[in-house]
């Protein structure tokens, strides 16, 4: 694979080399790793930069259709929208459906959208192992906005947090109690919430369930990234299609804001860090699959499974054993 083209047609806009350049690192195969390595530090100094928008929900709060009828607002504004979907995949096959393409049939026909599935892998926090670089991938292709869809499973997804510039909590109205969400996690990284499906014999429920929200976010503590009046609490119909120039006026002020305050370049820096440290320790936990390691592992994980040893010496040991390697 000639690393150098596929970068040059990846800033050209290709669509057909972004697809393959994502399928490259996603893959796990040691060759297309040092490939996809490669081309990440060729693309590095595009100085293009996306709105990343992350965006969770339960399953059911139609984040398919809310993302469809967004993107084509988006893009009927001649902005190029990415969608980075995320599908959970099987505990027993691994396989996933991917059918977020299926799903968003309009919206995938649409020249200025780019939609790329991806499998969970088993991967926690709502997002895929290599989401990350696919996004930087998309913003290198020149896309205006990436939208980060997670897997949709709680409260746990807020990993998506570390490679969005704003994260939004999609809810469904009359869904119970709705200030159950309000708890430490992931309605404290939530910038904007948005309750879906206001329309027809659900709208005042909607309209309620809004209230609920914007007085509950009131009591968390403020966030100094945050302008007056945010996180917030607002209201669309993905089905009607009403609401989306609301929540996109919404969040341009609020990236404007951070832009002008110095938090968004801050933030994509911390966020670096973030995932240079989660790159290491990946790479760490890869060692002990191999050679001497991985017969160390088993020997201490077989004597703790006959009661030889105790859980926290035997981890002890392997970590001494790893620095006197």
């Amino acid at each position: 694979m000639d690393i150098a083209q596929l970068s040059e047609r990846i800033v050209k806009g290709d669509r057909r080399a972004l697809a393959r350049a994502i399928t490259l690192v996603e893959s796990r195969r040691d060759d297309h790793r040092e490939a996809a390595v490669e081309l990440m530090d060729r693309l590095k100094d595009t100085g293009r930069q996306a709105m990343r928008v992350g965006l969770s929900g339960t399953p059911g709060v139609g984040k398919s259709t809310f993302i469809e009828g967004f993107g084509m607002f988006l893009t009927a504004q001649e902005k190029k929208v990415a969608v980075l979907a995320v599908d959970p995949s099987s505990a027993r096959s691994g396989g996933s459906i991917l059918g977020d393409k299926t799903r968003m049939e309009r919206l995938s026909r649409d020249p200025r959208a780019f939609i790329r599935p991806s499998p969970s892998q088993s991967q926690l926090g709502g997002v895929a192992r290599r989401t990350r670089e696919a996004v930087s991938l998309c913003e290198a292709a020149g896309f205006d906005v990436v939208l980060i869809e997670t897997v949709g499973v709680g409260q746990s997804e807020t990993m998506v947090a570390e490679m969005a510039d704003l994260f939004v909590l999609l809810m469904a109205p009359a869904g119970g109690d709705e200030l159950q969400g309000v708890k430490r996690g992931i309605m404290e990284i939530a910038d904007m919430i948005v309750v879906n499906k206001a329309d027809g014999d659900l709208k005042a429920a909607a309209q309620r369930t809004r209230t609920d929200y914007a007085g509950a976010l009131r009591l968390l503590r403020k966030r100094p990234q945050d302008p007056e009046g945010f996180p917030k609490a607002m209201t669309v119909s993905a089905l009607e299609e009403e609401g989306f120039a609301e929540v996109w006026a919404e969040m341009e002020a609020l990236v404007d804001w951070r832009r002008e305050k110095g938090f968004f370049d801050a933030r994509r820096a911390e966020q670096a860090r973030h995932w240079f440290r989660e790159e290491v320790r990946h790479a760490l936990l890869a060692q002990l699959e191999t050679g001497d390691a991985k017969a160390r592992m088993e020997r201490l994980a077989d004597a703790v499974a006959r009661g030889d040893m105790a859980i926290a010496a035997a981890a002890r040991e392997m970590v001494a054993g790893l620095g006197d390697a």
